[in-house]
């Protein structure tokens, strides 16, 4: 390795590439759905053992209760990767919840009921970020106005006409006359 060389990628670049990652979609939102899908499809076939007497939790919804955890963790999933869905995702994730308190051991002992609607209202209401405008320079401050050689938000040029549409009101209800 020479001098110059960077070596391997170090952990300070993996995290800062999971955290652009992260900033691009809904990740809260699918980490809490997907956490809420796990006990509602693990409690009723979990047995607990207490000395020499067990508990098994199943019932005869247990085939229901794994299709409602098992899609709770595909929409947690499609939250991650497939953003674009995140408010169907949303929706769909808390009917699932709501279904899972009679279905599913009262939603996986609320945990996992809890864990789903907090997801799903989470993904709702995410939104994308808007893009930040580039600076005029290192020293400029953050907010600070964009020249108007932007390349990226063209300004109009002297004695052109902005690109903006006329919405006034017009008297005749924006038809052209005839004359």
């Amino acid at each position: 390795m020479s001098a110059e060389s960077t070596g391997s990628r170090g952990f300070t670049y993996w995290r800062l590439r999971f955290r652009a990652w992260r900033g691009t979609r809904p990740f809260w939102a699918g980490l809490f759905t997907l956490l809420g899908g796990l006990p509602i499809a693990y409690f009723p076939y979990a047995q607990l053992h207490l000395g020499n007497l067990t508990l098994a939790m199943s019932t005869t919804a247990g085939a229901g209760s794994l299709i409602i955890g098992v899609l709770l963790v595909t929409l947690g999933l499609t939250m991650w990767f497939q953003s674009i869905v995140r408010v169907f995702a949303g929706v769909a994730a808390i009917l699932l919840a709501l279904v899972s308190i009679p279905v599913s051991n009262i939603g996986g002992f609320l945990l996992g009921f809890l864990f789903s609607l907090i997801g799903g209202a989470l993904s709702i209401s995410w939104a994308p970020g808007e893009p930040v405008r580039p600076a005029a320079g290192p020293d400029t401050p953050r907010g600070a106005p964009v020249p108007d050689d932007d390349p990226f938000f063209p300004e109009p040029r002297d004695g052109e006409a902005p690109n903006v549409p006329d919405m006034t009101a017009q008297a005749n209800g924006g038809r052209k006359s005839a004359g």
